[in-house]
């Protein structure tokens, strides 16, 4: 028995039990997520609102194939105006379990804040996880000094444009070339302008937008490696318009970027395949395991070459 169908079977185990309980949809999601073992830090805090914490997601063990640990940061959607990290303890759990430290950050939201704020807090979050991961009790880890950003809707936004707008790094101290690794965005709003959604409109002053605030304006800046996910189909976020759009300014500047669309999919079940219920439909694990593991062993074959010079 693989290692999939043996978390598979466990889920179904515990799916009833859960479903008795009267638990929501989400609840379900996060609670059969527990299957995928990991190490939780909760509410590290990385501001003085009480918004600005972030849950950190440890795997058992360092992976031997990497000379250090990957990390991911991602951020969640929910139009800049809901969301909270707390609900995706399945994304956060299921990373982890692929041998992945990953940082699940809040950001401060519609309409106590509107554009940039949300950006600067993203980089905040950045700014502390550097410092965290440099505790001696994350050692036996070997953190990656360089960080995936990955986001869905209009998280893959704040992750996109941490990512290919150094900006909001160096705003924070940080220097974007050696923080930033690589960018995954799912479902992700990446040209929105002009916006119709009119909960959304507000966050970004419409009709007034500012300029240069979304993430094709980067395109042909960027240097960082991308691989944009797109459901089979979206109502909510213009799979042409957004992932299309970026995928081929990306790939006409001359970046390396990658898109997938995955099979029986819509805008919200996306970032569901993380969660072992959607096993029936198209993953977004393995495109983002074999993104990853290229990403850092590039990274391990380029140090090699620099020892042996």
């Amino acid at each position: 028995m693989n290692k999939s169908t043996s978390h598979f079977l466990r889920a179904l185990k515990v799916i009833p039990l859960i479903l008795l309980g009267g638990c929501s949809a989400l609840q379900v999601v996060n609670s059969v997520s527990k299957i995928y073992t990991a190490e939780v830090k909760e509410n590290i805090a990385f501001g003085v609102h009480p918004k600005l914490k972030y849950d950190l997601y440890l795997p058992d063990n360092a992976n031997e194939e990497f000379s250090n640990t990957p990390v991911i940061v991602f951020f969640y959607g929910g139009s800049w105006n809901r969301g909270d990290k707390s609900e995706y303890e399945f994304v956060g759990r299921r990373l982890a379990s692929m041998g992945y430290i990953t940082a699940v950050p809040n950001y401060r939201l519609y309409p106590e804040v509107k554009y940039p704020d949300f950006l600067e807090d993203g980089a905040q979050s950045l700014a502390h996880l550097k410092k965290e991961l440099q505790k001696p009790e994350y050692k036996s880890l070997n953190p990656a000094q360089q960080y995936v950003l990955m986001g869905h809707s209009a998280g893959a936004y704040n992750a996109a444009m941490l990512a290919l707008d150094p900006r909001w790094l160096n705003a924070v101290g940080l220097e974007h070339r050696t923080t930033v690794k690589g960018l995954i965005g799912l479902a992700g709003a990446y040209n929105i302008y002009p916006i119709k959604d009119t909960d959304v409109q507000p966050v970004f002053d419409h009709p007034n937008y500012p300029p240069q605030s979304q993430p094709i304006d980067y395109a042909n800046k960027s240097n960082v490696p991308s691989l944009l996910l797109a459901p089979q189909s979206d109502t909510l976020v213009s799979i042409e318009r957004n992932t299309h759009a970026l995928q081929n300014a990306l790939a006409s500047a001359g970046n390396l970027s990658k898109m997938e669309k995955i099979d029986g999919t819509d805008h919200v079940t996306l970032i569901g395949t993380l969660s072992p219920l959607l096993f029936f439909k198209g993953s977004t694990v393995k495109p983002i395991d074999e993104f990853v593991r290229e990403l850092h062993q590039q990274n391990q074959q380029r140090s090699a070459k620099v020892v042996q010079g």
